[in-house]
């Protein structure tokens, strides 16, 4: 960390100006925080989360103890590295943008495994109401009969599944393939065989978290997306019609991913994070559960409760090519308590408690280390995108210590490509024939189409709401 002995108004005038001769990809943010700052007020401290829409409280760089130079090379490195939005927080307050964000920061996007975290926060909320415990077995919330599971199956804990070691039969690819066929994904992740005892082993699977999110629909006693926009997104100010969420043909909610949010709502999910589960004063996630949640566990030391964690000394990756084993932090750069939401090409909220600071953005790619599984954020410990950006805006961090790790180093490339392990036509077959009784044509004596009108009626509702037709 630098430490510069110059005045905040002095460093706000300056970094303006830098900004503007550079052509640095910040948006200014006007408020009358920055009239403040340069009449030498005292700074602000906290924003107000808002209460509906998406209209954060703003500051400078320099009021939130941030270097504007060092604010603005972050944002252009973010930009430069294929991040269509990127918005960093402190004290709940927008410091800075990139400059697409006036265009991209309302459209929905796929924020793929980030929504396994949302499943997770779901499964919290249902914890704090006691409708569920995390040592349960599935089983207590599964129907029974043919397709629900044999012993071992429902034998399976609620922590199994939020910790991704269910042991269950995975191909993290062939698993995504089937979207928009699936006949119902709760019964394929059943149908899937263990190849590991459960809770012993992290495979990081897309079954999985969509058969915790039925396992959490059946605990609550109902729809998953309703209980979400009653208890979480309705209130942070989140409308059902701003966001499309897919379900299987027989209309259960997608764990995985397949959220489609747009990042200025999906920012609030990090600030929620942030502000350890409190929206304006209401209380939508315990802190216990998010204690836990940030908990590295036994099987991965860069995981939690399908969120990743810096805390560990070890990561895993996903089985994409092959689950590699590096010996360093999720991101050395940062703090030891960051934790972040995590999803495919890089779409990301990263949470630091430690500095009140979130950091939120969105894009295709981007990364640039000789690692597959780092290219596309199957593992954030081979990440030169994740480091190299904390770098950066770490070395900002005026009002505390961030220790420098150095420049980013790749882990070793691993060149077992076994297309087995993320392409296999075996667990395909069984996601599209999943039992006598359920597959691609007809599932519980049905033709399931519930899931896919469903489907429709959510685009419908957002097409609405964005052209503002009754």
């Amino acid at each position: 960390m630098r430490r510069r002995f110059v005045t905040k108004s002095m460093v706000v005038a300056a970094a303006v100006t830098l900004a503007a001769a550079i052509g640095l990809g910040v948006t200014s943010l006007p408020t009358s925080t920055a009239v403040a700052s340069a009449a030498g007020l005292p700074p602000m401290t906290s924003c107000a989360l808002p209460t509906s829409g998406v209209n954060f409280g703003q500051a400078t760089p320099s009021q939130e103890d941030l270097n504007p130079v060092d604010v603005a090379n972050a944002i252009a490195f973010a930009e430069t590295h294929l991040r269509a939005s990127v918005q960093i927080f402190r004290n709940n307050c927008k410091v800075a943008q990139g400059v697409l964000d006036p265009v991209t920061n309302s459209i929905p996007w796929e924020i793929f495994s980030s929504t396994k975290s949302v499943i997770s926060i779901l499964t919290g909320i249902a914890y704090d109401q006691h409708k569920l415990a995390l040592n349960d077995p599935i089983g207590k919330y599964l129907p029974t009969g043919p397709g629900w599971g044999d012993a071992a199956h429902r034998a399976i804990t609620i922590r199994d599944l939020l910790t991704e070691t269910a042991g269950l039969r995975e191909s993290i690819l062939t698993e995504f393939a089937s979207v928009g066929t699936d006949p119902n994904i709760a019964q394929e992740a059943l149908a899937q065989p263990l190849v590991h005892t459960p809770g012993t082993y992290f495979d990081y699977t897309q079954r999985v978290p969509d058969l915790l999110g039925y396992v959490v629909q059946r605990a609550v006693g109902q729809d998953l997306q309703a209980f979400a926009q009653k208890y979480l997104f309705g209130p942070m100010g989140i409308p059902a019609d701003s966001y499309i969420w897919l379900r299987d043909r027989s209309g259960l909610t997608y764990g995985y991913a397949n959220l489609f949010i747009p990042p200025d709502q999906f920012a609030k999910l990090g600030l929620l994070m942030q502000n350890d589960g409190n929206w304006n004063g209401q209380q939508l996630l315990s802190t216990n559960y998010i204690t836990q949640l940030r908990r590295p566990t036994a099987t991965n030391g860069c995981y939690g409760f399908l969120f990743w964690v810096n805390g560990g000394q070890t990561c895993t990756s996903a089985n994409i090519p092959a689950a590699q084993v590096v010996d360093k932090e999720l991101i050395p750069a940062a703090p030891s308590d960051l934790f972040a939401m995590v999803g495919a090409l890089q779409q990301n909220n990263f949470m630091i408690p430690s500095l009140h600071m979130t950091v939120t953005w969105t894009g295709v790619l981007g990364d640039t280390t000789p690692n597959l599984a780092g290219l596309i954020s199957a593992s954030g410990a081979a990440s030169n995108l994740y480091d190299t950006f904390f770098r950066i805006l770490m070395s900002g961090v005026e009002d505390q210590h961030v220790p420098d790790p150095g420049p980013y180093t790749a882990p070793p490339e691993d060149y077992d490509v076994n297309l087995n392990n993320f392409i296999s036509p075996n667990v395909l077959l069984t996601d599209l024939v999943t039992n006598p009784y359920c597959n691609v044509l007809f599932c519980s004596g049905t033709i399931p189409t519930k899931g896919l009108l469903e489907n429709g009626a959510s685009v419908d509702a957002y097409l609405v709401g964005m052209l503002g037709q009754p």
